[in-house]
């Protein structure tokens, strides 16, 4: 079906800059160095300065949740629910047993929005060379796309793709494809023009399907994005209740998993046996997950989410470490920010002092978060090897699966490879839990209408929200002083992963795992784009690559 060539590289020695990277949620500017072809050194720049901590100073605790939804245009949630499990941990009371069910039921949704969304419009076209799709055989990749899942589609069906892709082509716009990617006989895409074909019709379905998870994440949470139904306490959804709302929601879930069965987690194995040798590249060495969707009854209680928390350092998977919160501190000695001392999130501080773009020892506005003094990766990849790790009942069978079919071993994961297959791992976990929940919730209902306790906000108290957000490890520091917050501190999981050096000048993880990454062309750096687009990055539309030789810079747009 498909050959495994090795990926080529130059022989270029030199600085190669993307500023802005782009197909991320907002701002960031990646500079390396390359030696041979190589990467050899790598810096992550956050170039956009929030302040959120700043603007929620001395508010309503209460209202923290609308003001850090806007810290991200896609996962809005995930601060929604960090924000008010900070605000419950302070006030140190349960919650329902329905408004858990309810809350895992939007977030289950939120990880198969977001995954979808990353694989097809974010990170696909990295590998996939969408022109090329024009030179397919329709009947050669219908036999291939009915031979690796149950979809029912025909050669008639790619023809029409082919033809709407013909369209954009001879009008010389690509329509959504315009500058997705770097256009021409680029060497480091390798997919046959049938699989190209199949990835792009694919995404194109995948437009309309993210639509339908965003949907039923609406159902209970009034809106996406932005939901409007938490609180501390519970939530506030009552109509989430009734039989009709609940009939709605599950069939929008089981319209986006069966899109995720059939098409996204086949898409997923076809195109990496064609990348294999990424297995070998993007790769860091500690990993750290928070766990999610807790019990009910067990909301502030980490140990009682479906994936559980955990820590693996130095690529031990067999020597699995208990997750301890009081272990996390950020640091600014790089970073755009007063101030070179480590402090926890509860003391953290964010005070701006920015000194100059290309500086290359304070770069970032974001800050460098470490967990025991070590770099640490999070994301679906820490979670699912925590998960592996565990001998998860869910989440061991998938992955050994996706190893065997793609005939490696587990130390593939540790790559960008293994970072891409472990979001499809977690993106169908959970899209099969989603309907144990459902049914739980629906049997729990019958006998349990409450979905909100009213607790007061207490005048002097902290505490912390963790969520495993899509993109990772996600946290919210709350210190209410006089009834009011005193500070509150993000720690997302872009500053885990793409966060700049620490005081002791350790790489963070993103930076770490561009090392040793072959360019083949340094004017159209797609490598870079592979690695970083793997984490995706929540920190949008020029990229500026400066030949080391000539000094020229080259700029193109990849939106």
């Amino acid at each position: 079906m498909s050959q495994v060539i090795k990926s080529p590289q130059s022989d270029y020695t030199g600085p190669v800059v993307v500023d802005p990277l782009t197909r991320i949620e907002g701002h960031l500017r990646v500079e390396v160095e390359v030696e041979n072809g190589k990467i050899k050194d790598a810096r992550c720049c956050g170039t956009l300065f929030r302040g959120l901590e700043l603007i929620l100073k001395g508010r309503d605790p209460r209202d923290a949740q609308h003001f850090t939804q806007r810290t991200c245009g896609v996962c809005t949630y995930t601060h929604a629910l960090a924000s008010t499990r900070a605000l419950e941990d302070a006030i140190n009371k349960p919650i329902p047993a329905n408004a858990t069910y309810i809350r895992n039921l939007v977030l289950g949704m939120q990880f198969l929005h977001d995954h979808l969304v990353h694989f097809y419009a974010l990170h696909a076209l990295d590998f996939v060379d969408v022109t090329n799709a024009l030179q397919a055989d329709p009947v050669k990749a219908a036999r291939i796309a009915t031979s690796i899942s149950k979809r029912k589609v025909t050669a008639d069906d790619y023809r029409a793709v082919q033809a709407k892709l013909k369209a954009f082509v001879d009008s010389g716009q690509l329509g959504p494809f315009a500058n997705a990617y770097f256009l021409g006989n680029h060497p480091a895409y390798i997919l046959s023009p049938e699989v190209n074909l199949i990835a792009t019709a694919d995404y194109l379905q995948a437009l309309r399907v993210q639509v339908e998870a965003a949907r039923a994440m609406a159902v209970f949470g009034a809106k996406n994005p932005h939901t409007q139904f938490t609180v501390g306490g519970g939530v506030t959804c009552y109509d989430a209740l009734t039989p009709e709302r609940i009939k709605e929601f599950r069939q929008l879930y089981q319209k986006t998993r069966t899109f995720i069965e059939d098409y996204y987690i086949p898409d997923l194995l076809v195109v990496a046996e064609s990348y294999k040798d990424w297995a070998n590249y993007g790769g860091t060495r500690n990993f750290m997950a928070f766990g999610e969707f807790p019990a009910p009854g067990g909301e502030r209680d980490l140990n009682s989410r479906w994936l559980k928390p955990g820590v693996i350092l130095d690529r031990k998977i067999d020597q699995l470490k208990a997750f301890d919160p009081s272990r996390i501190e950020e640091h600014v000695r790089h970073s755009w920010y007063k101030g070179d001392k480590a402090l926890p999130p509860y003391q953290g501080e964010t005070i701006p002092a920015f000194t100059s773009m290309g500086d290359t020892d304070r770069y970032s506005w974001l800050k460098a978060p470490r967990y025991d003094d070590y770099s640490v990766e999070t994301g679906p990849l820490a979670q699912v090897l925590v998960a592996y790790t565990q001998n998860h009942k869910t989440v061991k069978p998938l992955v050994d699966h996706v190893l065997k079919t793609l005939n490696v071993g587990p130390e593939a994961l540790f790559s960008t490879l293994g970072r891409t297959a472990a979001r499809g791992v977690e993106t169908l976990a959970i899209a099969q839990q989603i309907e144990h929940w459902l049914d739980e919730y629906e049997n729990n209902i019958a006998k349990d209408k409450l979905i909100v306790e009213n607790y007061e906000t207490p005048k002097s108290a902290k505490g912390v929200g963790f969520v495993n957000a899509p993109r990772g490890g996600l946290s919210h520091w709350l210190r209410i002083e006089d009834g009011k917050i005193g500070n509150f501190q993000l720690v997302v999981p872009t500053t885990w992963n793409l966060g700049p050096r620490d005081a002791k000048n350790v790489p963070g993880a993103a930076e770490e795992a561009l090392v040793g990454t072959p360019v083949a062309d340094p004017k159209r750096p797609v490598e870079i784009l592979r690695t970083i687009h793997a984490f995706d990055p929540c920190i949008a539309c020029a990229v500026h690559v400066i030949d080391g030789e000539t000094n020229e810079v080259h700029k193109f747009k990849v939106l």
